[in-house]
């Protein structure tokens, strides 16, 4: 199979919804949140009511402008909604609430990074929609439920061109997407949830040709790494049809995560037909350069903007640059920290290494964390200062000083006695103890094997619990060897 694979180029667009996180829906003051038992976050005009008017939520056209300028999008001056026309239980209306014609954002591009190259995967446009209800097909064996609090909630679809080939790149590529809509605020990103929704259009060609493969597309890819198992799948199947001497069929299809295979939903032979036409009850939306400058000056600063920053400004490598704008949380840690030590390498390392396994020890996300940037600013200092070392301040200080924002490092390991010392006859009674306890090592380091000096050091630090200090305690261990 893998020399099949290499006759063969995968295409794959991606086709990825986002709900907007805006409190109301996207034509009505009906709430948008999550969670809520069914059917109560309806009204009149999420219900389709005749003669209910709706009106366009300001909001969400401005998190759709911001996701399109964090996309080097083209911002349309003048775009309207229209009505998609088909059939679905839980569409209440009959017809879904687009843009098909003059999306709000074209063209564009995101920045993927795979097997340490970077390059833009392109966009073919945004555009705002509103989404559908929910339909339960588990709680009951003769009966479909449906719940119409999600009917009506703002999305926005970004629709790529056929511009990736691999799952890797889809990947990737998802997990941008996800990144951005959090760190510009528009978007919770949570797959489980639903907010954030991805199908992915996937053919096959020949090495060389030009023309496109007949597409499948896969629906129901809830997260990011089942985009991946799912496209990988369905490359293998498609490419073990065709060399098989069967017909790829135009369908859709639905990813099974269990069993990790797709499976057919329909053909989809021929385009739908939703007659499609301008939707009457709404005015058009017209956006000066005035307003997309203004929704620009909301943006915070994006990823790599802030990663060349950190490089030039902080002097931090490439690879820290990187984790530490992989959340805009972490991002806005480090600033806040760097605002109060000059020790940037040392607030990086803090932040990529102990406090991020704090949060992925509790589960919690990094802005859950109860900590300070002062907190972790005073924690650097004093292992600056020599008062406690790496190790101590680690696994002893930083757990105390968690959810209690008054208590500073030094507070902590002067009341917790975790203070090293450079009183050389406590050190020495330890140096003592600890070279009693390995005498062979003693007579090896006398015969010429000095690296063993790092063995009696770590010795004297295990008995003193951290509080030895090291450079002293190395200074006294060479003089009473000899």
């Amino acid at each position: 199979m893998s020399d099949a694979k290499e006759k063969y180029e995968v295409v794959i667009g991606l086709e990825v919804h986002a709900q907007l996180a805006t409190e109301s829906k996207l034509f009505c003051g009906d709430s948008a949140s999550f969670g809520a038992e069914p059917n109560t976050h309806v009204s009149p005009i999420t219900l389709a009511h005749p003669g209910t008017l709706p009106k366009t939520n300001k909001k969400a056209v401005e998190y759709a402008v911001k996701m399109g300028i964090a996309c080097h999008c083209e911002i349309a001056p003048f775009t309207y909604f229209s009505r998609k026309n088909y059939f679905y239980p839980d569409l209440p209306k009959g017809y879904q609430v687009s843009q098909n014609v003059h999306p709000i954002c074209d063209k564009g591009y995101i920045t993927i990074h795979t097997n340490g190259t970077k390059r833009n995967v392109l966009l073919d446009h945004i555009h705002l929609e509103d989404d559908a209800g929910k339909s339960i097909h588990d709680l009951y064996p003769d009966y479909t439920c449906i719940d119409l609090n999600r009917a009506g909630t703002p999305l926005i679809e970004i629709v790529s061109l056929p511009d990736m080939h691999s799952a890797e790149e889809a990947f990737q590529y998802v997990t941008e997407i996800r990144r951005l809509v959090r760190w510009i605020g528009i978007c919770d990103g949570n797959m489980e949830e639903g907010s954030l929704r991805c199908d992915a259009n996937v053919s096959i060609r020949l090495k060389g040709e030009i023309k496109l493969g007949t597409k499948v597309e896969v629906k129901n890819l809830n997260s990011i790494r089942n985009v991946k198992r799912a496209i990988e799948f369905e490359v293998e199947r498609m490419i073990k049809m065709v060399e098989n001497g069967e017909k790829i069929i135009q369908q859709t299809r639905s990813y099974d995560a269990d069993k990790n295979i797709t499976f057919a939903l329909r053909d989809k032979e021929e385009a739908n037909d939703y007659r499609y036409f301008p939707e009457p009850d709404l005015a058009p939306i017209e956006l000066t350069e005035k307003d997309v400058q203004r929704i620009k000056e909301l943006l915070p600063a994006l990823p790599q903007d802030l990663q060349a920053d950190f490089v030039e400004k902080y002097g931090l490598s490439a690879y820290d640059a990187e984790q530490l704008t992989l959340e805009k949380d972490t991002a806005d840690f480090f600033l806040q920290t760097a605002n109060i030590s000059n020790q940037y390498k040392a607030i990086a390392n803090w932040i990529t290494g102990p406090l991020r396994q704090l949060a992925n020890d509790q589960q919690i996300d990094f802005s859950q964390l109860q900590m300070a940037p002062e907190q972790i600013a005073g924690t650097i200092q004093i292992i600056d200062e020599g008062k406690v070392n790496f190790s101590i301040a680690s696994s002893k200080i930083l757990p105390a000083l968690l959810g209690n924002p008054d208590a500073t490092a030094l507070d902590i390991a002067t009341k917790e006695n975790l203070l090293q010392t450079s009183d050389t006859g406590e050190l020495e009674a330890w140096i003592d103890e600890a070279l009693a306890s390995m005498p062979d090592k003693v007579k090896e380091y006398q015969k010429g094997k000095k690296g063993l000096i790092g063995l009696f050091v770590g010795q004297v630090k295990k008995i003193s619990k951290g509080k030895a200090d090291p450079k002293i305690t190395t200074e006294l261990l060479q003089q009473k060897l000899g």
